[in-house]
């Protein structure tokens, strides 16, 4: 809930997702750490509390007696404690006086409870450019997600900014192109965390390069997901009117389909505006567009008549509750390690799965038999032969002769030998099922042993089944049993560790069963589609997804194209029913693919002169991989030589997550080669799946699957509950979803907004494994934004209404240290994340962007340039003003990509530079590198000055000094002095107003006594005076602990760097990196060494 609170929003004030018990960032490496710390200033020497041991556990041991030492030392404590008793009572006496005083003072007001804000209302005209509100707004007084992204998305797109702008010739810009097609959602329902994650990451990379000046197109568009959206509109046609798809027909059915196609359909691009995703929507697409249509066409022909697609009557993953074929894709195997009972649609008992059969056949005209085994007993009615080993010299004697069927009639099966048989397994007999195992299926072919399917599509018993015929399959996995036992022809069952592969969609158990089916031949294309990636055509990245694409592209089979629906691309091929003749529809001559019936029929009375017949349109859609495979050229017009097909094609890159390599990416290699004779892409990017915050892939029935709306506004608990029961869910499944809602999300999902939710997705990507999600830290990163727009807030506070920028952000040799320092960490953030986009190492690019907002303009220069601007000359001021500037516009910039809403909130509100008309953020001119602003001298002198202060306010904290604080600032080096003398100023004022005196001394001056130091590095130390206003014995106990703490890292940092294996390893800049941690190291434990020593010298003076 928005409130109108400004309150608790203070420039350094540390509220961001690094906040213990408000949801850290995801954990970065070491060196990022370490870079972070010396950023802001924080170590682990002097002034640092080290953490005490837990108290209040009851010893469990027996009490032990005292020594006579052990006594005196209790005795010495209690007198000691007297002696604080006695000062306590001192103070008491005293108090009456103080409390006279205190009561004179008014007591503090009880905070105002902060009311919550009304809805927000946008006065915009829609469309129009925002008419910004001023930020003594009740709505804009703090960070208000609502508030911010309101308007500005509509005038983004009515302005025409995501369109790809060309040069007035119609080419792209001398800067490039940039071209992304969006992985299209299926057009099936609600968005979820992983299409955020793409969207966040191809977003990030079309504004970076949009702001480079490059012609940039994002294409959206959505898949029209066959099988996903037909199954749901079924279910949906049966919970409302209790009918099915055949009530309606086809022609009516696939009308409801596109009807509720459109509802969808928009709420998906809703989701895509709402999280700000700069695709061109004057290019949209849908797979089943006229143009998309065509190109779907297109293919089909093209390919069959060349051969490439083929008629065969092949094995298929058959689901009975959908009746259709699937792609492996659609199928899921659960893992089982023994016998298990499974729930299988259609059933009301569970089904026994998990277990092996042990079975004897009869041998013809003898008393022998032959022991096999299966894990499907119902299929032993496909049965049609026998195989075992060539060289096992127990069945030698069987090959060539028949097993009798003992429940089909007539059926004998031979016996063959195949070197596929392990003579080792089982009894090294193995049953044959041509029509109904993979494996077997080849078998069959090898020895011309019958294929008879026993199943019906509904996966009932056929007439080949005999006596079984009409039974449901699973009924006969039992009955046949009985019946194996009724005969003695029964052995053995026993648990046996397995894969059952299930429908995605319906759960349904999985049957492969032969179907005439239209299939790709895929070995030719695949190898042209290595070949591409080999020569360096093709980036994929990361490596892993590379090596998995060679892996399967290389022993890669022919893809079954044919799904019987009635949603999708019906396929453009018909059969010649020939008058007289029987027609075999598996048969490929009598089938003849065209544009229009016309085609087709100009075909087939070519091939069939003199005869007559009549053409019937297979009923089939092809599968929604057929129409995707195609995305990247159909998308620009192909077939058709459109302006955006010669100037946008191939495209830039292609981002999407790893799971659909094989299914989609490789598929549009081979088709664009093929189709267009190009590759469609330059760069693959394989982003990690998104998991829920227990590493569990996002299931509804798990109740974590998350709408990235919900993040973005925020939902209650109880309307996550009610969301659920909208879907299909069984009433359990929704029980158990409540459950894990009621875990992840007890007070629902905070509101987050489009901003925080893109930039903690991106943050989220490491190139590494898949990606634990947890809203405590993408609402950690809506903290983050609050920074930035309270940091805003202060600089335009700063900034006279007259004020005009510098014409360019080049130097003009009045800045101060400070303002170098602040330059020179900009300009370096700007190269490292102009390194690290195009690298994709997205992580590293959060990670710079937001240390660059946080530990260095929020909490050092915009706090250190108050003293600048309160007390500097006007050159000083206007300087330091100046630096303000271009250290806050470059850092909206810089970032803008990652948070285009609040950064185009915030950036509208500056003055531009002269001359500068850009109308948007987006359109601005990305920051580059300015070798100018390179000083790492600066850095270091500036940082030296940071440090002092640092530990100048750390002792004070410390030692409670509050006030007349004198301090001393000891260098060990020229370069460290000059800095420390020349800053003493700055140093000072940056050290609080209690100190009222700092002297910098040399390293060859002796150590100033009285006083604890605290070790800023090498170069440094600084020292506080605190004799006669501290505990001294307390202090070196203190010092103590910390020393032996720092000894052991000192211990533990030698071994690292003498390490010959890590020597070998690491980079030359890393190791340098750790010799000087050695070396602060080694210098902080010397300090801790003389605050000792200066403590016994103080208890003896």
């Amino acid at each position: 809930m928005a409130t109108n609170s400004g309150r608790g929003n203070p420039i350094n004030a540390s509220e961001g997702p690094s906040k213990v018990g408000e949801g850290a960032p995801p954990p970065v490496a070491a060196e990022v750490k370490d870079a972070v710390k010396e950023a802001a200033g924080q170590s682990d020497g002097a002034g640092v509390h080290a953490e005490g041991q837990d108290a209040g556990v009851a010893p469990t041991a027996a009490p032990k007696v005292k020594t006579e030492k052990e006594l005196e030392k209790e005795r010495k404590k209690a007198e000691k404690a007297a002696k604080f008793e006695q000062k306590k009572a001192k103070a008491a006496q005293a108090a009456p006086a103080a409390n006279a005083k205190a009561k004179d003072k008014k007591p503090k007001a009880p905070k105002a409870e902060e009311e919550a804000l009304p809805p927000y209302v946008e006065e915009t005209p829609l469309g129009e450019k925002k008419r910004l509100r001023s930020l003594d707004d009740p709505q804009l007084k703090a960070y208000n997600p609502v508030a911010v992204e309101s308007a500005w998305y509509e005038w983004w797109e009515k302005s025409g900014f995501f369109k790809p702008e060309f040069t007035q010739d119609g080419k792209v810009k001398e800067e490039g192109s940039f071209v992304i097609v969006i992985p299209p959602p299926n057009v099936t329902g609600a968005l979820h965390m992983g299409h955020a994650l793409g969207n966040s990451l191809q977003d990030v990379m079309i504004r970076w390069n949009r702001m480079h000046g490059k012609t940039t197109l994002w294409l959206p568009g959505c898949d029209h997901a066959g099988i996903s959206t037909q199954s749901v509109v079924e279910n949906m046609l049966w919970r409302r009117q209790g009918k099915t798809r055949h009530d309606l027909g086809r022609k009516k059915f696939v009308e409801t389909v596109w009807e509720w196609k459109e509802d969808y359909h928009k709420r998906i691009n809703n989701a895509q505006r709402k999280m700000g995703g700069s695709t061109d929507w004057s290019r949209e697409a849908f797979t089943m567009d006229k143009n998309l249509s065509a190109a779907v066409t297109e293919t089909f022909v093209k390919l069959h008549e060349e051969g490439t697609i083929y008629r065969a009557n092949r094995l298929v993953n058959w689901c009975t509750q959908l009746n259709t074929a699937l792609s492996n894709l659609e199928v899921t195997n659960k893992e089982l390690s023994g016998r298990t009972l499974l729930d299988v649609p259609g059933y009301e008992k569970k089904v026994e799965f998990g277990i092996i059969v042990h079975f004897k056949y009869p041998i013809e005209g003898s008393d022998e038999t032959i022991e096999v085994a299966t894990t499907r007993p119902e299929t032993m009615l496909g049965d049609t032969g026998i195989a075992v080993h060539p060289q096992d010299e127990r069945y030698k004697h069987l090959v060539g002769k028949n097993a009798v069927h003992p429940f089909i009639k007539d059926r004998l099966m031979p016996i063959v030998a195949d070197d596929y048989v392990d003579k080792e397994f089982g009894t090294g007999a193995v049953k044959i099922t041509p029509a109904h195992d993979p494996n077997d299926f080849a078998l069959g072919q090898r020895h011309n042993l019958k294929f008879i399917n026993i199943l019906t599509d509904d996966g009932f018993m056929n007439e080949n089944a005999g006596p079984y015929k009409g039974q449901k399959r699973f009924d006969v996995r039992y009955t046949i049993q009985t019946d194996l036992k009724e005969r003695g022809l029964y052995v053995d069952k026993k648990d046996n560790p397995m894969k059952v592969p299930l429908c995605e969609k319906s759960k349904d158990v999985i049957e492969p069963i032969m179907k005439p089916q239209w299939w790709m031949r895929m070995k030719d294309l695949a190898a042209e589609a290595i070949k591409v990636v080999k020569d360096g055509q093709i980036k994929i990245k990361p490596e892993t997804a590379e090596r998995s694409y060679y892996r399967w592209m290389e022993d890669i089979n022919d893809w079954c194209l044919s799904r019987q629906l009635w949603w999708g691309h019906q396929c453009p091929v018909y059969f010649a029913k020939v008058e007289g003749e029987q027609g075999d529809r598996a048969q490929d001559s009598l089938w003849f693919s065209g544009r229009t019936e016309e085609e087709a029929r100009a075909k087939a009375e070519k091939a069939l002169p003199g005869k007559k017949f009549t053409l019937e349109r297979d009923e089939d859609v092809l599968d929604t991989w057929f129409s995707s495979g195609l995305w990247p050229f159909s998308t620009l017009g192909w077939p058709n030589k459109t302006h955006d097909l010669q100037t946008l094609y191939p495209t830039s890159v292609l981002e999407t997550g790893w799971d659909i390599l094989f299914f989609w990416i490789a598929r549009m290699i081979m088709l664009g080669l093929k189709m267009v004779g190009e590759v469609p892409f330059r760069e693959v990017y394989c982003h990690s799946l998104v998991r829920d915050s227990e590493g569990r892939k996002m299931s509804k029935s798990l109740g974590n699957v998350i709408d990235p709306l919900d993040v973005i506004r925020g939902i209650p608990l109880e309307q996550l509950h009610e969301k659920l029961a909208l879907g299909n869910l069984h009433p359990s499944e929704v029980e158990k979803a409540k459950k894990y809602q009621k875990t992840a999300f007890p007070d629902g999902i905070p509101q987050c907004g489009a901003d925080a939710l893109r930039f903690c997705m991106v943050n989220y990507t490491t190139g590494g494994g898949d990606i634990n999600f947890d809203i405590k830290v993408m609402h950690g990163y809506r903290k983050f934004c609050n920074k930035i727009y309270q940091a805003t807030k202060f600089v335009l506070g700063k900034l006279d209404k007259d004020f005009v920028p510098q014409k360019t952000g080049k130097l003009t040799g009045k800045e101060s240290l400070a303002e170098k320092w602040i330059l020179h960490k900009m300009n370096t953030a700007v190269k490292e994340i102009n390194e690290a986009i195009p690298q994709r190492e997205f992580n590293k690019s959060t990670l710079t962007a937001y240390q660059y907002w946080y530990n260095h303009l929020c909490d050092v220069y915009i706090e250190n340039s108050k003293a600048l601007i309160q007390d500097g000359t006007e050159d000083e001021k206007r300087s330091a003003i100046d630096t303000l500037y271009t250290a806050l516009d470059n850092a909206l910039k810089l970032i803008h990509p990652f948070m285009p809403f609040l950064t185009e909130e915030l950036w509208q509100r500056l003055p531009r530079r002269p001359g500068d008309e850009t109308p948007s953020i987006m359109l601005a001119r990305y920051p580059t590198y300015d070798e100018e602003l390179d000083n790492p001298a600066a850095e270091a002198a500036y940082e030296l000055v940071l440090g002092c202060s640092k530990g100048i306010r750390s002792l004070m904290a410390e030692y409670a000094l509050k006030d007349e604080a004198k301090v001393f600032v000891q260098t060990y080096d020229e370069t460290a002095h000059g800095t420390a003398v020349e800053q003493v100023q700055s140093i000072k004022s940056l050290s609080g107003k209690g100190v009222t005196n700092i002297e910098v001394i040399s390293g060859s001056d002796t150590r100033p006594a009285g006083c604890v130091a605290f070790p800023v590095s090498s170069a440094a130390a600084v020292f506080l005076h605190v004799k006669g206003r501290v505990d001294i014995d307390d202090e070196i106990a203190k010092a103590a602990k910390k020393l032996d703490k720092t000894r052991a890292a000192v211990v533990k940092q030698f071994k690292i760097v003498n390490d010959p294996n890590y020597q070998q390893k690491v980079a030359a800049d890393v190791l340098d990196a750790d010799r000087r941690k050695l070396t602060d190291l080694e210098s902080e434990a010397a300090g801790f060494e003389g605050t000792i020593k200066q403590f016994e010298a103080l208890k003896l003076e």
